[in-house]
């Protein structure tokens, strides 16, 4: 099946990032104000010992039946595909132990 054009196009994000001051600055001062940032923690190979990469799993378009109200619900919510994905997946980890052979 291919995929499709569904006519809604995503929202667009406000970055808080600004770009035009951040090209401005001198590299000194891009420097001074990462060292001035609290959250900006530097990190070294202990900090990576334990990291994996992990690739993304392969989506796979399927056509199901779902209750117009349900589905107008989740519509409502960002990422709405995602969150039902991540929901489906709870749901399985939580009774992986009583799969039918």
């Amino acid at each position: 099946m291919k995929d499709f054009t569904t006519g809604r196009k995503s929202k667009v994000v406000e970055r808080e990032t600004d770009w035009e001051k951040l090209r401005s600055m001198s590299d000194a001062e891009v420097h001074a104000a990462i060292e001035s940032d609290p959250e900006a923690r530097p990190t070294d190979e202990e900090f990576w010992q334990d990291a994996e990469v992990v690739l993304p799993q392969r989506k796979q378009v399927v056509t199901m039946r779902i209750d117009a109200d349900v589905l107008e619900w989740f519509r409502r919510q960002p990422g709405y595909q995602t969150r039902i994905n991540a929901i489906l997946r709870t749901y399985m980890k939580a009774h992986k132990d009583n799969q039918a052979v």
